[in-house]
């Protein structure tokens, strides 16, 4: 998928109509989550980026991180969006976004065009309601990972997204022995990419396709 003016365009006018919601994203969840959460009335906020820009061929990529591995943080080692919890200096969830990309990869905040805001999500687990968002930049950022946050950097393909093959199930073991069955995911360069990511992932894939993108039975 080339990145060209066209399709941002073409993207930027998706989020004038309805959004796919929160059927879309829980195609992507595991069994066992629900929704609402009696607890979200008292959960801290976070909000995070799904960034656009074109690689060397013109492709449009998307970023993703791995998370440092931390004793005391519930999503220890896995693969996320950039983003983080709001803080009391931040104006908004869209400011806080572009706020926590520029810290933990170096992309600064007048480079990003924030193109629209996709379906708020509950993570029960630790008690974050997360704000999504689309940016785009113009050009290949020099990330800078954070080196107490970020473990790693992954570019993708934004086709790979699209694509209903990339959405896989397996049984998922946490670092706490428990063993969650048939968790759908996206392999992505052998990692696995699952929760709250996959879901905002998956309703922004179904936001530009237009189409229902589940896991095959």
């Amino acid at each position: 998928m080339q990145f060209t003016t066209a399709l941002i365009d073409t993207i930027q006018e998706k989020f004038s109509g309805p959004l796919p919601g929160r059927a879309a994203q829980y195609r992507m969840a595991h069994v066992g989550r629900d929704y609402p959460s009696p607890n979200i009335g008292e959960a801290r906020k976070a909000a995070v980026v799904i960034l656009l820009y074109p690689n060397a061929k013109k492709e449009t990529q998307l970023v993703l991180i791995q998370r440092m591995f931390h004793p005391k943080d519930r999503h220890s080692g896995q693969i996320s969006l950039p983003g983080g919890k709001l803080e009391t200096s931040d104006p908004s969830p869209k400011a806080a976004a572009l706020r926590e990309l520029e810290e933990e990869l170096g992309v600064p905040t007048g480079d990003v065009a924030i193109l629209g805001q996709l379906s708020d999500l509950h993570i029960s687990v630790s008690n974050f309601l997360v704000y999504p968002f689309l940016g785009v930049t113009n050009k290949r950022p020099e990330f800078i990972p954070q080196p107490t946050e970020v473990h790693a950097i992954l570019e993708t393909p934004l086709k790979v997204f699209l694509e209903k093959s990339m959405r896989q199930k397996k049984n998922l073991k946490l670092p706490n022995g428990i063993v969650l069955k048939n968790v759908p995911y996206f392999n992505i360069q052998g990692h696995t990419v699952w929760g709250a990511t996959a879901m905002i992932l998956n309703e922004f894939s179904e936001l530009l396709t237009g189409n229902i993108l589940s896991v095959e039975h």
